[in-house]
């Protein structure tokens, strides 16, 4: 199968491009789909440093480029916007589909272990395939200047990418992180099937334990939280990443808004903030 993206949709915006590809992934060993939104290009030969946007759990690619906004700022500050999918798809792995917050949907951006779960490696995704893919197949974007956020599933992914990345990325922000996954139940249940009962295993995976290896963090971290988002007590868990980032000086802005809850609504609210904050790492 071909590797090489093909365009499936376009629909102008802002005066840029959200477009859809579909490839077929090695990494993952199924067909793909993402979305790039091209900023208006100021030149032929411009390039536009790029933010990759990890959604959550069972969502695609699509939810992210609908529902958010972020073209707006996007096309005026000159940044590609990235969104791939969150997990292989049409594999027909038993139980794959039989949960929304497991298996399709549900790729956690890491690598399973576990032989059932093997093609679920949407870590090596998203920091090895897919950058390679966009620097061969698009000439108008510059990988080396990237920056990363996400939502929910995708926040854990941004930040447990970014820290482990840090000659990657330029920044990273996030709305509403699963921030402790090895203590709450979606991570849990993720992770003692994607990586088995090994608990070491799983803190490769945890933005609170990673942050302690890897915090010479030059870029303020910058996290949304909705104070009324259902799942913040038992799923999210900010405070706990917050404190990691206090004992190990890597600096945080951890911002609780009164009265918002889990959903898009509250992306679209604050999404603006995130693309200025990345917009100033990418030092445009």
């Amino acid at each position: 199968m071909d590797s090489k993206p093909i365009e499936i949709s376009s629909t102008k915006m802002f005066e840029g491009y959200n477009k859809r590809y579909r490839h077929f992934s090695p990494t993952l060993g199924c067909s793909m789909t993402f979305h790039i939104y091209f900023p208006p290009h100021p030149s032929s030969s411009h390039k536009f440093p790029v933010l990759y946007w990890l959604s959550g759990l069972s969502c695609t690619d699509e939810n992210f480029m609908i529902k958010s906004g972020a073209q707006r700022v996007a096309s005026s500050e000159g940044i590609a916007l990235i969104a791939p999918d969150t997990s292989p798809r049409g594999l027909g792995v038993e139980g794959e589909a039989d949960s929304w917050d497991f298996g399709v949907g549900a790729g956690f951006y890491l690598n399973a272990t576990q032989e059932k779960w093997k093609n679920w490696r949407m870590y090596d995704y998203i920091v090895m395939e897919l950058p390679q893919l966009l620097s061969e197949n698009f000439p108008q974007l510059d990988t080396s200047r990237a920056s990363i956020s996400g939502h929910s599933m995708g926040g854990h992914g941004a930040l447990t990418i970014y820290l482990k990345n840090l000659d990657k990325y330029k920044s990273v922000s996030a709305f509403a992180p699963i921030t402790n996954p090895i203590n709450c139940p979606w991570g849990q249940k993720a992770f003692t099937n994607y990586l088995g009962g090994n608990k070491a295993d799983w803190e490769e995976y945890d933005a609170t334990y990673l942050v302690y290896k890897f915090h010479d963090v030059s870029t303020t971290i910058l996290i949304d939280q909705g104070e009324d988002d259902k799942f913040l007590r038992d799923q999210l868990m900010p405070g706990k990443f917050e404190e990691a980032c206090r004992k190990v000086n890597a600096p945080l802005k951890l911002r609780l808004q009164p009265g918002y809850d889990h959903s898009y609504y509250f992306i679209a609210t604050f999404i603006d903030d995130h693309i200025r904050h990345h917009a100033r790492a990418l030092a445009l």
